[in-house]
């Protein structure tokens, strides 16, 4: 497996985060009306399909993440300008089956000063609909800083304001290479990191500095704070797909799973596929799972200031 020179391994072992419980007696089943054949459709809420249909919304952060994971020569700042500056938005709807679950957008910010360093400000936010939050409501957001010239990360903040309640605070001392997280205050012992690691949301702007070819393996390291994990993927084919009646030429990345916990660990043929335009900008305009559970899909709906 081919590996940028400045990142060696680590043992992290990166857990998506099960968001989703269901009521079952509480709410027995879901109804909707049917347009195409003016019937009344039923669906049980005690189904395993269901749940990983709200929980698609949620795993879409961690599908951030693993988007980044496959990429190849790296190209800095400086020798290019960045694919991406503030003012940029993409929004992406998530489904489970047909069944619409939510909305995803990943947003940059005007440049900030975070800890007396120049910083881009990158954010994530993540709600469920109406329909959803009846039985699990997600208002999600993740705000993530690296510096300007995109070596390292500098801050990130997670927090859960639907069903669960979190304040994720994760910071950086890259003097002795280490981070600090805590979670409604309380605060956990500092973890060693790599040089030039990345958080699981700025890590996707740092992919798009880079060339993407078929059949290239590599590695990057990645931590959330507690941990850190070198994770890996693999280019697997260019080609042309459609998406919200729109035709892109993409590149197909597939994560490796291999430390990806929740559904993806009880699924022994689980899988996750992710399109990336293929030009200099990178953009995920569709990322699909399967595991063993059930199936969703997450679609570029919207994109602004590209």
């Amino acid at each position: 497996m081919e590996k940028l020179p400045i990142f060696k391994k680590s043992k992290y072992r990166f857990r998506l985060l099960s968001y989703f419980t269901l009521l079952s007696k509480q709410f027995p089943t879901i109804c909707w009306e049917d347009k195409k054949t003016q019937s009344m459709q039923v669906l049980s809420v005690d189904s395993h399909r269901l749940r990983a249909g709200v929980q698609s919304l949620v795993i879409f952060t961690a599908i951030v993440f693993m988007t980044t994971l496959g990429f190849a020569e790296r190209v800095t700042a400086l020798e290019r300008a960045l694919p991406f500056h503030p003012g940029e938005k993409l929004t992406f709807q998530v489904k489970w089956s047909f069944i619409p679950a939510g909305e995803a957008v990943l947003e940059i910010l005007p440049i900030e000063t975070i800890q007396d360093v120049t910083s881009y400000h990158f954010v994530m936010t993540a709600k469920t609909y109406p329909f959803v939050d009846l039985f699990y409501k997600v208002r999600d957001r993740i705000d993530a800083f690296t510096d300007t010239g995109m070596t390292h990360s500098i801050l990130y903040k997670k927090q859960k304001r639907g069903k669960s309640k979190r304040n994720v605070v994760v910071t950086f001392n890259w003097e002795k290479q280490t981070t600090h997280y805590s979670n409604q205050g309380k605060k956990a012992k500092p973890v060693l990191i790599k040089p030039g690691s990345f958080d699981p949301l700025s890590v996707f702007y740092a992919f798009r500095l880079y060339d993407l070819k078929v059949g290239t393996k590599l590695q990057i390291p990645v931590t959330d704070g507690k941990k850190c994990v070198e994770g890996g993927a693999t280019v697997i084919k260019r080609e042309k797909i459609t998406v919200a009646n729109r035709t892109y030429d993409t590149f197909l990345v597939e994560p490796d799973l291999k430390h990806i916990g929740g559904v993806f660990e009880k699924s022994k043929h689980a899988k996750l596929e992710i399109w990336v335009t293929a030009d200099t900008q990178k953009i995920p305009v569709k990322m699909r799972s399967k595991v063993i559970v059930g199936s969703f899909v997450a679609e570029l709906i919207s994109a602004e200031g590209i």
